[in-house]
This record gives structure tokens, sequence and C-alpha cells, in this order.
């Protein structure tokens, strides 16, 4: 909705895939360990002969509809063989979702995973095999083995279908209904998986957008355990684009928004309904529109120009035929309700929706809000990022970051290419745009940088690290004009980043989202899924997979190219502290001095902590008066291995001399680790 692994390096293996068990394990501990890290290879690659420019074999090819099916099936047709070269259970099944396939022949199939003949949701992998069929490496949405003590409910079905019936209502969801009964799952997006209901409400939002309220009931207890919303809400003379060519289709006498050249992509008007098709756009001549809100083909023709711009950049700058990679083409529906101030995908229609507006005067059918909505089914077809917490922000940020791409993919006069997501669409009715990438709280709401609380903030909000993030790689920090428009965008650690250009940028997201990110991702481990993605497409010791460090350093996820976030002067602490397991908390302390006043609003907090499930930990600074900050909470993280990160704290209101600790405690059994290092850095 709009609204307000391992580098290319290859294993040593001549033997087919059913032959690399021993080897994968080693790759894909390799893996983990990078996960929460940072790290992205367990080697260094050597950067490409030609500086700046990627791999030739790094980067992913282009398949027609038909190639693509052919390695589902054949990925489909030895899913059992991988499943057992895995390590899975044998209650476990694979189910082929997606493949992609680099120029030197290395694929990357994503699947899903069933138990017991039961979806696991947050169970999803992929695996990255080289041409040979020798497997190098595999990446999880969870560490967790997948096991459950029974298949049997005791709590009933019926029970959470009412929970989440008077969870839609409480959020003011209005005809909140279920159209089926409850699904058993298993629920392994963060913890110990468990047997589970999952949920679905239909019905209409507060707003009125429809309702896909997921609800994930844990079916021994009773107690809720996750809930997302699954709608995202993101010659033609058009409202935004100008006079444009439109892909249409003549049948007899009659022409109708049906683009032949884009895999039947349809446009239709719902005329102020919210359900059903519509009526499909036709005329007896091939215009479409006046440039006014008050003529209904204009929205129209607005939609079908976004939707054939979205078509277009991911096939020729992505090489993906459609959203599906299928070939088959979405829909469009415009005139959604009245006055209605959004725009949303839908996975169960497979379609865009947009509204008309405050007054029914602004469609909000603008280019990038077109990319962004069609955004979300990429994603949702890729890696899947569950709409909540700091995997829904990344969800978001992915529709605003390729949004923006084809904005300025479209090289539109009327509507430049710019870092400003919704500029056209008067949303806020005072001309400002919806979001800002360059610093993302100038929207008053969107934040500028990652913390350790961001996981509980709107996921149109906390997508703000990541728009800056692909900012600051795309255009670096500080003053500049881009196509007109001014920018200043500052870094959390004050330091500047240069930035490598917005095509490579593009480049690293896609190959991040459709190789390295898994359901469960979050910052910390899509940090390590794009400094993956441009350490393969460029080196390890490139200018590019720098950038990518020092951008996400500017936005407090992970540490600088050159080691550190930030300069200043450092108090450490490099004695091990061994975390008991489901025990007491235990603390690292460093004591500082020579300081003058208090301490600043960015103090520089390096956490280097190892441990097999961070989900367990609670992690705290804790200053000499004794007041505690929050870094990490329990039950945040999922259940990635280790925690290499540096959060940024305002401790403006405490004395900077005196000892400061690290206070950690692992609150559930079977997990344990140790504190390797804590770090205090005084800008």
């Amino acid at each position: 909705m709009l609204s307000s692994s391992p580098s290319r390096r290859r294993t040593p293996h001549t033997t087919p895939r059913r032959a690399a068990a021993v080897a994968l394990v080693g790759v894909s501990a390799l893996i983990a360990a990078a996960v929460q890290s940072g790290a992205a290879s367990a080697a260094p690659v050597k950067a490409p002969h030609a500086a700046g420019r990627a791999a030739p074999g790094a980067e992913s090819v282009r398949l027609t509809p038909a190639q693509r099916a052919a390695l589902i099936h054949e990925a489909d047709t030895g899913k059992a063989a991988t499943a057992k070269e895995l390590g899975l259970g044998a209650k476990e099944a694979l189910v082929v979702r997606d493949v992609v396939k680099d120029a030197d022949g290395t694929l990357h199939t994503r699947y899903e995973r069933t138990y017991g003949g039961l979806p696991v949701l947050g169970g999803d992998l992929v695996v990255q095999t080289a041409k040979s069929g020798a497997t190098e490496g595999v990446t999880k949405a969870t560490r967790a083995a997948i096991k459950v003590a029974s298949l049997s409910p005791t709590f009933s079905a019926a029970k959470a279908q009412k929970q989440a019936l008077s969870l839609a209502t409480a959020a003011g969801a209005a005809k909140a209904e279920t159209d089926q009964a409850p699904r058993k799952v298993i629920w392994a997006a963060n913890g110990t998986p468990v047997l589970a209901y999952e949920t679905v409400v239909g019905g209409l939002q507060e707003d009125g957008t429809p309702n896909e309220l997921h609800v994930v009931t844990d079916a021994a207890t009773g107690k809720k355990l996750y809930e997302y919303q699954g709608i995202e809400t993101g010659t033609g003379n058009t409202m935004y684009s100008g006079t444009v060519t439109l892909g249409t289709t003549q049948s007899g006498s009659t022409y109708n928004l049906t683009d032949g050249a884009r895999g039947g992509h349809k446009t239709y008007n719902l005329n102020r309904g919210t359900s059903g098709t519509g009526t499909l756009f036709s005329g007896p001549d091939d215009v479409w529109g006046n440039g006014a809100a008050s003529n209904a083909e204009t929205a129209g023709a607005d939609a079908h120009y976004g939707a054939a711009l979205t078509w277009d950049y991911y096939k020729n700058v992505q090489g993906r035929s459609g959203i599906r990679g299928d070939g088959v083409g979405a829909y469009s529906r415009v005139h959604y309700g009245n006055a209605y101030v959004n725009a949303f995908w839908d996975d169960g229609c497979f379609c865009m929706t947009y509204g008309d507006g405050s007054g029914n005067t602004h469609p909000l059918t603008a280019i990038d809000v077109a990319g962004h909505e069609m955004t979300h089914g990429v994603t949702s077809n890729t890696a899947g990022l569950n709409y909540s917490g700091e995997s829904g922000g990344l969800n978001e940020a992915t529709s605003d970051i390729f949004g923006t791409a084809v904005e300025f993919y479209a090289a539109n006069p009327s509507d430049v290419g710019d870092y400003l997501i919704g500029e056209e669409i008067d949303i806020n009715g005072d001309g400002t745009p919806l979001r800002y990438m360059d610093k993302p709280s100038k929207d008053g709401a969107s934040k500028d940088s990652w913390y350790s609380g961001i996981g509980s903030v709107d996921v149109h909000y906390s997508s703000g690290p990541a728009n800056h993030f692909f900012y600051l790689l795309s255009e670096g920090s500080g003053a500049k004009v881009v196509n007109g428009v001014s920018y200043n965008s500052p870094t959390a650690d004050g330091l500047p980043v240069t930035g490598i250009g917005r095509d490579k940028a593009e480049k690293i997201w896609f190959r991040a989202l459709t190789t390295k990110f898994t359901s469960t991702t979050n910052y910390a481990a899509a940090r390590t899924g794009t400094l993956a993605a441009a350490g393969e497409l460029y080196g390890t010791t490139s200018t590019e997979y720098k950038a990518v460090q020092d951008a996400w350093a500017g936005v407090a996820v992970g540490a600088r190219s050159g080691g550190g976030g930030g300069g200043g002067t450092s108090f450490e602490n490099t004695t091990d502290v061994s975390i008991p397991d489901n025990g007491a908390a235990v603390t690292s302390s460093v004591t500082v001095s020579g300081r003058t006043g208090n301490a600043p609003s960015n103090l520089a907090v390096a956490v280097d902590i190892v441990h097999t499930y961070i989900g367990d930990l609670q992690v705290q600074l804790v200053a000499p008066d004794g007041t505690a900050y929050t870094l990490k909470a329990y039950g945040t993280g999922g259940s990635t291995d280790n925690i290499n990160t540096t959060y940024t704290v305002n401790a403006s209101s405490e004395v900077a001399n005196g000892v400061w600790k690290l206070r950690v405690q692992d609150n559930a059994a079977q997990d344990t680790g140790y504190i390797n290092s804590f770090k205090l850095t005084f800008p």
C-alpha cells in the first residue's frame, strides 16, 4: 500500500549436487554467521577486470516464460533429493517457488517448505547451485529445525477464528468476515516452530481499503503469534504524464485498454465501486481521456501507462518478464470508492487498484505509484517479505525504490525522475510529496536511520532507513541537485558517503531481493544480502562493495568499509563473557574517562555477540547512573545467529564519564553464546 550468503567463490565439487551434502553444511554455516555480522563471503573475491563494471558471469540473465517454467519443472523434479541434501526431516518437503539464473549458469532456486503436509510459514529458503550442479550455499528464513510435538491442535479453530474477527473489528474493520475456516500451519517465522492456525479476515479497513488481515494463532495455547495486512498499499491524454502512447487492442470497430504486448494487461473502471473487476475501458476510437480528472478515461490512461512502464522496466532493466516472471500481465482498477485517498496491490486478484483522492480530483495514478504497487507483487513472488516488523519496512521500501526506478526509467518530461514519492498526487493537500528518500524524516513520521525499536513502527515509516540507504548509495550524502530537485542527505555517523549511481544501486537491490532476501529478512540481514549481491556483481574489493558498507553505516546499520562507525574516541572491552542459557543477565563493562559534560545524542554502541539464536536475547546499554537503553528486545531478530551491529543511542541526558555496561540476558532455553566485544565511540 502506498499510504501515509556466500560469494561467487566456487566450492571444490566435481560431482553432482547429491554428493555435495557435507560441503553444504559448511557453506550454510558461513551464511548463517553472516546474517547479522554483515560478512558477505567466506573469502574475498577479486574485483572484475573492468573496474566499476559487473562481473560478466554474475548478472542474472533474462529468462523467457518458457525457460523459467522449464527450470522450475527441473527443480520440482529434483526437490526430494534437494530436501535430503539439505538435511530436512522425513516430514518436510519442498515446494518450488521461483528460479533466477546467472550468465555463468549459477541457479538461485527459491523454495517454500511443508511439514506433515502443512505449509511452514517462515520456512522459505534459497539454494544457490553452480552450473555443475554443486551446491554453493543456502539462505534460510529460519535456522530452527522444523519439528513439532503433535499435528493435532488442542485449541479449536472456531476460537481462533473468533479471535481474528475480534482483532479486525478492534482495528476498525467494517463487515469483517472470514470466507473460509482457519487453516492449520507450522509457524516458524520467529522462535521455536509451533502448530498454529492462520485465519484470513476480509471486509473493509477503516479507510475503505479492502481488508485481508492474516492472524496466526498458537493451536495449543490460543495465543496470537503474529498478524499482518495482506493488502499492500501502494495515445492517452493523462493527468500526470502528458500525451503518451498506450498499448491497446482493437475488436471490430471498438478499442479497449488491453495491452497485448505486455502480458494482456487490462485496465478497468470500478466507477466508485469497491468490489469486483469493473468494466473494461473501451470506446470507438483509440484516444483515452483529456488530461482532466473529471473525464473517467484520464485515470485509466495514467494507470495503463504506469503499468506499461513498470512492465518495461522490469523486463528491459532487470530481465524479469512480468510480476511473476511468467509473462502474464496483472490488471488495474481505477475509480475505487468515493474520494478514496490511497492505492493498493492485492495478491488475491493479482491487480492494482487506485482511488481518486480527496474530492475525487487527484487520482493516485502517477508513474511512481504504479511502479510502487506493482513492485509489491514482485516482492510477493520473490522474497515474500512479511508485511510487518522490519521485513515489512523493507517490503515498503522495495516498492518505493523501484517506483522511483520506474519513474527515472520513464524519462517523461511531464513527470521527471526524482527521489520523492507521490509528489504528483498531492496526497497531503499542500503540494508536498508523500515521502522523501534523501531525508525520510522530512515527512514528519518516517525514520532516517535504524534503531532497535524500529520494528514496532508502521511499515510505511520503518521503510525510511532502506529508502535513505538507496538514496545514499545512488547519489551520496550532502547537498546536490538532481533533475531540478534539491536534496541534502545527512548520515547517522556524520561521515560522507559517495554514491555509485542509481543504475548500480538498483541492480544490487534487485539481486538481493531475488536471490538473498527471505520472508523474515531484517535490516541487518538486508545489509548482508546487499553486500553479497554487490560482491558477486563487482567483487568484494570493489568501490561498489565499499559504498554499500558506507551507505548502510550512514543509516546506522553496521560498520564503515574502513571499520568503525564514525571515528572519535572509543572505549572497548574485548573480554569474552559467557551468556547463561535461559539464565541471569551478564554484563561487559567499559570505563569512560577524560570526557567533559554529557554523552552525545549519537553515541555509537558496537555490539559483537556470538549466539545460536538471537531471538532469545535482550540487549541493553546501561549508563553510569543505572539507566538502561534497550538495543535489542527479547523476541526480536528472528532465528538468525550472532549480532554484530553498531547501535546509535541518544545518551545526551547521561554524564559521559563513568562505568558503562552492556547487559545481555538469554530468556529461553536450548541456545548458547557469549559477548565477544563491546565498544562505545564518542564522535
